[in-house]
Formats: C-alpha cells, sequence, structure tokens
C-alpha cells in the first residue's frame, strides 16, 4: 500500500529545520494554483524562514481493501469489521481524474522526532478529510485554518502520545464521533476482526475490574488453548516468563500472537485459587486460528395445533469477510435437516463489513430489489440492487433487533424489512446511518472517515433514529402470553437456553401466525 504522503525530504539547518510534504489525493480540493500559506514556528516566534513547505495534489491509493464503486451487489462496497466494538460502515468509490490545482502550505518542524512524525500523520489526515468527509462545511469551519491551528499547537510537544491526542481534538471540531484516528496496535487488532483469522493459541482474555488481573473469557474449541486444557476464569499470570502486572487485555493479545509454528509459553492460576500449588504453565504452538461470527442451532417447538416443528435459529456477531460464507453455510445445513421457519439474530452486532451484510441479504431476497440506498456529500442518491438474486430459502423469517443493533446490523435489517422478507422482533436499533472509509496512515495508524449516509430501501433516513421493529418484545410481555410450562421437556440444553429467550419466544409465535396465514414469501 502507498500511503498518501509519497515523500518527505528533511534538511537541517542551524535555524530553520524543514521538512517537504508530497501528498497525493484524490479529489474534491478546491485550491488555487499558488495559493500558499505560512504556519509560524510557535504563537511566540512567528518567522518567515522557519516554515515547511508541502503539498500538491493529485490521486491516491487507499487502504488495500478498497474496491471501485459499482451499483451491482458483490463490487459494491467493502471495509473493515467492528471487531473492538466499533460502529462501522465503509464504502469506497471511483476517483475522479485528478485536479491540475495544486494546493501549497507551509508549517513548522518539531525537533522531537516522534513528533515529526505525528506531523506528517495530521496532514495526511487532514488531506483525507479535506477530500472525503461527508459534510463539506466540515461542521461551518474554516478546515484549512484547523489545520494551521493544530500544526502550530503540536509544535512545541515532546511525546508522541500528546501529538496524537492533538489530531483527534482537531477531528472531533467535525461533530462526528464516527471519524477518528487509532493506533497501529488498534489498527491490527481491527483488521484480525476483519479479516476473521489470526495466528495465535485460540484464546479470549479480559481485565477483570474487580481485581485488576487478566483472566481467560473462552478458547476457541479445537485450538491450541482448548486442546492444552486452559479453562474459563484461568488468571494468567505470565508470558514467556513475563510478569503482567500492570498489563492491559490488547498487549497480552499481541504477546500471545505470533507466527505459526513458533511456541508461547503462558503461566496460568486456576480459578478462584491463589496458591501457589494451584499455578501451572502451558506451552503452546501458536496455529492459524478462524474467528466464525456466526452460530446456529435448531429450536424444536410445537405450533397452536400440536405439530413439532423445527426453527432455524442463526446469531450473526459481527459482519467479517467470512460472515456470509459462514451464514450461507449455516442455512444449507438447516435447510438440509428440514427446518420450517428462522429466526436470524442480529441483537447487539455492531455491524463491520457492509459487502458482508448486502451479501448475506442476497441469501433471503430474489430478483433485482434494492438493499440500499446511498447519499454522498453532494446530496447525490445512489440505490445499491441485487442482480439476478436467487435467496438459498423461501422459508418465513424473523429478525431479532435491538439498541446494540448498529451500522450493516440495520443495513441488512432494513433491506428484508423493506422488501417484505422478514418481521423486525425487538427493540429500537442503535442509529447508525453513516458509511466510513478506513484509509491505514504511513506510520501504521488508520483514520476513518464518514463519508457517506444511507436510506433503507424504503427510503427512511436511520441516522439518529434507528429502525422500530414491527413487534417489540419484553419480558413482561411475554410472561402475559407464555407460561413457563413451555420451556419444559426440551431436547437438548442449548434449545432450552434459546426457548427461555423472551424475544425468541415472541419471534417464534410471529413464525407461527405467518404459517398459519400462508404467508412464506
Amino acid at each position: 500500500m502507498e500511503s498518501v504522503c509519497r515523500a518527505a525530504q528533511f534538511s537541517s539547518k542551524p535555524t530553520s529545520p524543514t521538512i517537504l510534504l508530497s501528498l497525493q489525493t484524490k479529489h474534491l480540493i478546491r485550491a488555487q494554483k499558488g495559493w500558499a500559506r505560512s504556519f509560524p514556528a510557535s504563537p511566540r516566534r512567528a518567522s518567515p524562514n522557519r516554515t515547511v513547505v508541502a503539498a500538491s495534489y493529485g490521486n491516491n491509493n487507499r487502504d488495500r481493501d478498497a474496491v471501485p464503486e459499482r451499483r451491482s451487489i458483490g463490487k459494491t462496497v467493502v471495509g473493515v469489521s467492528a471487531a473492538v466494538a466499533a460502529l462501522v460502515s465503509v464504502y469506497f468509490s471511483d476517483p475522479p481524474p485528478s485536479l491540475a490545482e495544486s494546493l501549497t502550505v507551509a508549517f513548522p518542524v518539531s525537533r522531537a522526532r516522534e513528533v515529526n512524525t505525528v506531523q506528517r500523520t495530521l496532514v495526511e489526515a487532514w488531506g483525507l478529510i479535506r477530500e472525503t468527509f461527508v459534510d463539506p462545511t466540515f461542521n461551518h469551519q474554516d478546515w484549512d485554518s484547523k489545520l494551521q491551528q493544530t500544526m502550530v499547537e503540536m509544535f512545541p510537544l515532546s511525546s508522541s502520545d500528546a501529538a496524537y491526542n492533538k489530531i483527534r481534538g482537531m477531528l472531533s471540531t467535525l461533530g462526528d464521533p464516527f471519524t477518528r484516528i487509532i493506533s497501529p496496535t488498534e489498527y491490527q487488532s481491527f483488521r484480525i476482526g476483519s479479516d476473521g483469522n489470526l495466528q495465535g493459541v485460540g484464546v479470549f482474555i479480559n481485565l477483570e475490574p474487580r481485581t485488576g488481573r487478566l483472566v481467560v473469557l473462552s478458547c476457541i474449541e479445537g485450538g491450541p488453548a482448548a486442546r492444552a486444557g486452559v479453562q474459563e476464569g484461568d488468571q494468567l499470570i505470565e508470558i514467556d516468563g513475563q510478569r503482567l502486572d500492570g498489563v492491559d487485555s490488547e498487549v497480552a493479545a499481541q504477546k500471545l500472537r505470533g507466527r505459526v509454528g513458533t511456541s508461547v509459553t503462558m503461566k496460568l492460576s486456576s480459578k478462584d485459587s491463589g496458591s501457589d500449588s494451584s499455578t501451572r504453565e502451558v506451552k503452546l504452538s501458536r496455529e492459524y486460528i478462524r474467528l466464525s461470527p456466526i452460530s446456529s442451532a435448531i429450536i424444536p417447538h410445537r405450533t397452536p395445533d400440536g405439530r413439532l416443528a423445527k426453527t432455524g435459529y442463526v446469531k450473526l456477531s459481527a459482519f467479517s469477510q467470512s460472515a456470509a460464507t459462514d451464514m450461507a453455510n449455516a442455512i444449507q445445513e438447516m435447510e438440509r435437516q428440514d427446518v420450517q421457519s428462522y429466526i436470524l439474530d442480529l441483537r447487539n452486532n455492531p455491524g463491520g463489513l457492509v459487502k458482508a451484510g448486502l451479501d448475506v441479504a442476497q441469501m433471503w431476497l430474489d430478483g433485482d430489489e434494492t438493499l440500499v440506498n446511498t447519499l454522498d456529500r453532494e446530496g447525490n442518491m445512489q440505490p445499491i440492487n441485487m442482480v439476478d438474486g436467487h435467496a438459498i430459502t423461501h422459508d418465513p423469517l424473523v429478525v431479532l433487533v435491538n439498541e446494540g443493533s448498529a451500522s450493516a446490523s440495520e443495513i441488512l435489517a432494513g433491506a428484508l424489512h423493506d422488501n417484505g422478507r422478514a418481521i423486525l422482533v425487538g427493540h429500537k436499533t442503535f442509529g447508525k446511518g453513516k458509511i466510513q472509509s478506513v484509509t491505514e496512515l504511513h506510520d501504521g495508524s488508520a483514520l476513518f472517515v464518514t463519508v457517506a449516509k444511507y436510506l433503507s430501501p424504503a427510503l427512511h433516513d436511520i441516522d439518529q433514529v434507528g429502525i422500530t421493529p414491527d413487534v417489540q418484545c419484553t419480558t413482561e410481555d411475554v410472561l402475559r402470553e407464555y407460561s413457563s410450562s413451555q420451556l419444559k421437556n426440551k431436547k437438548n440444553k442449548e434449545s432450552a437456553s434459546l426457548e427461555a429467550d423472551s424475544c425468541i419466544m415472541v419471534a417464534e409465535h410471529e413464525l407461527d401466525i405467518q404459517e398459519s396465514r400462508g404467508t412464506a414469501s
């Protein structure tokens, strides 16, 4: 990947350090030839000699996941998943022809090397915002002056952390919480969630707030940690002989990851035991670990007329690159087991790859239906349609949503609902109707920029509003309509646990109504 900043040249003079940046961006730079601005070296010492000359604008290469926008599904939108509970939808479009105009700016160079690096990141981020941010007024402010102000504030700093905070402060003035910058470490974790694959030992860890200790949340079935007997609740004390006191879960997770075939040693303490005799060391060999966002089960239940029916339940926790394939496999397997209806659970799914959401929608729909409409910064609306779609199943479908269903989850729920394919059950969704681009910057950090809004197929604006389900589900409603006897005589613990979920009970009731009316689509 080529970063937005193509080149940096440094010259060293006794009183005037300088940096020359050649910036390459895509479009929407409203500049005039020869336009320039000088930034003083500091608020106290303005000097025409202490400046840096920057930036000519042309085309750039975006994040390696970017693909050209097309109207047909499958080549439309792509981005990065919300592996760390970020509410993200991502959309990329073809760059327009390069502009001949150039924009030249000048700014002071910090003497602190790590701050100097962040200065370059600042210019990258500023340029990307200037060309693509969904609000062309930049929240009614002079965005060019914002770069000058932030560069001046950054100049006297001595640490990269403080410098990055200045970038975050600049982005916060846009009034959009989804436009943000994340660190290289955070971006790597983000990519792992998007790809659905990592090289490690297959263990989920978290910092326990009460004790401040790292504990095992769960192990991936069949992974190295599970095979070695690592248990939920085990405390993680050391990794390769290094104590983990004061280390957060992300840093510890980075230590556990590594190249396939290499080994790592974990020192563990058994759950609810603090004695030395309970500690043990486990040496694990790193492997490729696949993270599936799908879990599924078949729920047997009695229909109102006494027949035994099967409902296929699919929980989709995030829209990663493997989500569509895993979903198709789950549906096809349940079709082979003769299920008569489906429940798609999108509760607490914060979003992810938009393309994955649209691919999943195709599995339930036929024809050339509109799946979503996008609205760019110029006010242009474009529908994204299926092309000769063929559903895997036409059995009745209920989609579960709640206040944690956001972004790509809302796109999928809206597509299925507005096209008459599914009934929505649950609570009003989060209400994130914005689409972000994600670009890796030269230092390995990543910039998220809101580049468009989306509307449902029926042109409903979801942003800050959410989607109201057809049927609300609350515990009180369920208790009035269902008796506890319905939870007895279940064939297995898993289906019994699902049946105890009040919203799943309401969903089954709605499916029974659909079947009795003969409304399967």
